[in-house]
């Protein structure tokens, strides 16, 4: 069994226990779209709209910010 490791939306970095170190990114998530896909770490295109944004992993597809 293989445990799926989690990445940071913004940085990509691989999280691991030591969380303090993406202070940083957490602070500023809710300010900007991630970059990064939290399952894989790839880079993804990703698409700002004037009602939210668009993000697409090459491996796990989209993901949509919700309209306010």
């Amino acid at each position: 069994m293989t445990i799926a490791s989690l990445h940071c939306p913004r940085c990509g970095a691989a999280l691991t226990t030591q969380l303090f170190l993406h202070l940083a990114c957490k602070q500023n998530m809710g300010l900007e779209p991630p970059r990064y896909c939290v399952s894989c770490g790839r880079r993804m295109k990703v698409q700002v709209l004037p009602d939210g944004w668009r993000a697409e992993c090459r491996e796990h597809g989209v993901l949509t910010s919700a309209p306010s």
